[in-house]
């Protein structure tokens, strides 16, 4: 048994079995490594969005590189390839809304430091053909430049790098406690598409970590960049919100002084809710994106320590003031919508309040009218009751006359109408009795 199954088999009796994802969460610490840079280098770093762009067809465009024509699709499974050639390195990474490709090289002489806005594509080590043909939508773009230098002598540097900018104005930066490296950067779109940055590192320093550096320098553009995404979903989401607040504030106004009907008030707040909840729908990732986004960008700004240089702006500073007012813009528009919806919401509730009061009055009025006829139907009862005894008894004083008369005719001497006129009143009292007795006889039942 080799020797890595026999680790696994006792790993298997050690511990009980894993759960499926243990391995795939394990590794997520490990699936991005950062690269190995030796100065001086150029980076060519390009991020696309990828929605509608299939795993897939990256693959296909990673296998029209020399020599990777059977480049399995499982090999980007895991998000993160590294293609290494003899003279540069091509790196794939993709995420929830981008992908990111970096190719890594040696720096040509003619952009060393000192030089003056040097043309650094005409040496790139990939076709160009290819990295115009990336499947995706270009949202960054930069070449960025690792040159020897002295960072320690900050002035002296930063100088050399305005001249290497063209002598325009930059934001600069050194990074670390010990200032092991210096940035440079205008942030400025060239004429062929892409942001130029210039980090300036001694001879000594070591590979990994300069591949640290540019890696967060590389995300701190993408993530501001993406984190702008939001800012114009908010600009063009700030009418339709503030149509919809001055609606709901009719709305509110004429539910105060009942100046519309019940019905008509819910269904303009229905349809009010209805726009209201399809732009949040819409929206709501955007603005939860831009809000990670802008925490990754503080995230980065923090891990790279960056210190001033006198007399020019940080990169931080050059960030934040450009970034910080966008990104207020989209976190008040986020909190506008949200309040919109709460302030629909306690406006339905005051409809429906009213329309509970409303109807509670209706079902009291009504209420009210059942009991009106229960007691004329009692009334009613009662006179009929009356009517009842009186027929009652009549129908008996006659059954007594031709009993009386009959009686008469057999010779008993018995005046009918005098002995049945005297039966009248007891006749009737008993009839009323029984009607009583009854009446009793039927409640105790109840």
């Amino acid at each position: 048994m080799s020797e890595p199954l026999i680790e696994q088999a006792k790993h298997l009796e050690m511990l009980p079995q894993d759960h499926p994802q243990r391995m795939v969460l394990h590794n997520e610490l490990h699936a991005r490594p950062t690269a190995r840079i030796r100065i001086p280098a150029l980076v060519i770093y390009v991020a696309v969005l990828n929605e509608g762009v299939s795993r897939e067809q990256e693959a296909e465009h990673l296998r029209r590189l020399p020599d990777q024509e059977h480049l399995a699709s499982e090999k980007l499974s895991g998000n993160f390839l590294r293609l290494r050639f003899a003279t540069h390195t091509v790196k794939w990474e993709r995420h929830t809304e981008f992908t990111r490709y970096s190719i890594v090289q040696h720096l040509s002489e003619k952009a060393y430091l000192g030089a003056c806005q040097p043309e650094l594509m005409s040496e790139l080590m990939v076709a160009r053909d290819w990295l115009a043909g990336i499947p995706g939508r270009t949202m960054v773009a930069v070449q960025l430049v690792i040159a020897q230098g002295d960072p320690l002598q900050a002035e002296e540097t930063l100088a050399l790098g305005r001249h290497w900018f063209g002598d325009t104005s930059v934001a600069a930066s050194t990074f670390g406690t010990n200032v092991h490296s210096l940035a440079v950067s205008n942030f400025i779109l060239q004429s062929d598409g892409f942001v130029r940055m210039l980090v300036v590192a001694p001879a000594g320093i070591s590979p990994e970590r300069v591949g640290r550096i540019s890696q967060r320098l590389l995300e701190l553009e993408t993530y501001r960049l993406m984190s702008l995404r939001g800012l114009p979903v908010a600009k063009e989401l700030g009418p339709e919100l503030g149509q919809a607040e001055h609606q709901l504030l009719d709305i509110t106004g004429r539910l105060e002084s009942k100046s519309a009907s019940d019905q008509e008030l819910l269904d303009q707040l229905v349809s009010l809710a209805s726009r209201v909840e399809r732009a949040t729908a819409q929206h709501d990732f955007r603005f939860s994106a831009t809000r990670a986004y802008d925490a990754l960008v503080t995230q980065r700004l923090v891990e790279l320590r960056e210190k001033p240089i006198h007399g020019t702006q940080t990169i931080g500073e050059f960030m934040r003031k450009r970034l910080s007012p966008a990104i207020a813009t989209v976190a008040a528009t986020a909190q506008r919508l949200d309040s919109l919806a709460e302030r629909i919401s306690r406006t339905s509730d005051l409809l429906r309040t009213r329309v509970d009061i409303a109807t509670e009055e209706q079902n009291r009025q009504l209420l009210e009218k059942l009991t009106r006829g229960q007691e004329l139907q009692l009334r009613l009862q009662s006179t009929v009751e009356g009517l009842s005894i009186a027929a009652i008894t009549y129908y008996v004083i006659s059954l007594l006359l031709y009993a009386a008369k009959a009686l008469k005719a057999a010779g008993i001497p018995i005046n009918p109408e005098i002995a049945v006129g005297a039966a009248v009143p007891l006749v009737l009292w008993g009839v009323w009795s029984m009607t009583r007795r009854i009446h009793r006889a039927l409640n105790n039942r109840t």
